[in-house]
């Protein structure tokens, strides 16, 4: 007997019938009206998160300006040190004479340093949707009492500024229902001989010659728990600013090198810079700090943010040898030099 859209046969077809024509597909995912609703999730959806839920109004007050701003004291390299580093670099050069860096005078020096800005806000997102497993005795508990809303549930956070998600079962949303897939059968129609237990007149590898499997979205046990899936994400956001630097320095020369971090401050909300020396660093600021405060808080809730100025140290050095003028860069925490003019250098091989 055939029976659409199932097939369940009482004993296997005889060996050599044509199979018969199913229109079996499977449902695999349910009707909206499968899952029912819970009071506070009527937008949540099957198979995939139903949006970001709006957070809740924080009571807190906005950030306010810093009482005592910082001493904005900028760091600046000695003569000592960059002679010193200029040394160790002609060192390392076998076609570079040593008497520039030995004999050179400095004859000034200019900071050229590189500021970067960087704004972190650590957001927490949440969203549901409906999931299904097949039932296995697990507890049942819809409609025992009503489900707390979905920021009302507790979720232990991970540590601050670190990228995490946890998923976790809505209370009192767990009911079970008949598989939708089989209609409660537990078996489906095999997908290799359309039911019929055989293919060009051999027996079916799939399902044995028995015409039907066991149902994939219930694993056989004709039940499934259904529920509402909470999908708590946490984020941290970064934007960064780089000043344009005019040392002529090429940026792969900068990413090389490590920097200094002038300023750090964490708040549940930060406010912008003030006073800092250079204004492009100031202006980044306070774009980054609304631009978050704008992009985040209508879908996230914002547990933390942090700023941080770092300094990229970049030192012209002029110097005189042999009644001519020349240059080089310091750059960096290592100290790294960068000398194109170099005045003595020859051209040698190494055997």
């Amino acid at each position: 007997t055939v029976t659409c859209p199932l097939a369940v046969f009482s004993s296997p077809p005889t060996l050599g019938m044509a199979p018969p024509v199913l229109n079996y597909q499977g449902l695999n995912a349910p009707p909206a009206s499968f899952y029912g609703t819970v009071p506070g999730y009527e937008g949540t959806m099957p198979g995939t998160a139903g949006g970001f839920l709006p957070p809740p109004i924080p009571a807190v007050a906005p950030p306010q300006p810093r009482p005592d701003e910082p001493n904005w004291t900028i760091p600046l390299m000695s003569k000592d040190a960059a002679h010193a580093a200029f040394k160790e670099y002609v060192s390392g050069k076998c076609c570079y004479g040593s008497g520039p860096a030995d004999e050179g005078v400095i004859t000034n020096m200019e900071a050229l340093n590189t500021y970067r800005y960087r704004l972190e806000t650590f957001t927490e997102s949440r969203s549901t949707e409906w999931n299904h497993e097949p039932f296995n005795g697990q507890p049942i508990d819809a409609y025992m009492q009503p489900a707390p809303g979905p920021w009302a549930i507790p979720v232990q956070p991970p540590s601050v500024f670190q990228d995490s998600t946890q998923v976790v079962k809505v209370p009192y949303t767990s009911s079970v229902k008949d598989c939708h897939d089989c209609q409660g059968k537990g078996k489906t129609p095999c997908k290799n001989c359309s039911g019929a237990g055989n293919v060009r007149r051999q027996r079916c590898s799939d399902c044995k010659g028995e015409g039907v499997n066991l149902c994939d979205t219930c694993k056989g046990k004709r039940q499934l728990l259904v529920f509402i899936n909470l999908k708590v994400q946490w984020t941290n956001n970064k934007s960064e600013f780089v000043e344009e630097q005019s040392s002529g320095l090429k940026m792969d020369k900068l990413s090389k090198v490590t920097g200094k971090e002038l300023f750090k401050d964490t708040q549940y909300m930060v406010y912008p810079l003030m006073g800092f020396p250079d204004p492009a660093v100031n202006q980044a600021a306070d774009r980054l700090v609304k631009e978050h405060h704008t992009q985040f808080s209508q879908t996230a809730r914002i547990l933390q943010q942090r700023q941080t100025v770092e300094l990229i140290p970049v030192t012209k050095v002029d110097y005189k040898w042999k009644e001519a003028f020349h240059s080089y860069l310091v750059y960096g925490n290592e100290n790294k030099v960068n000398a194109d003019d170099y005045p003595d250098t020859c051209c040698c091989t190494i055997m």
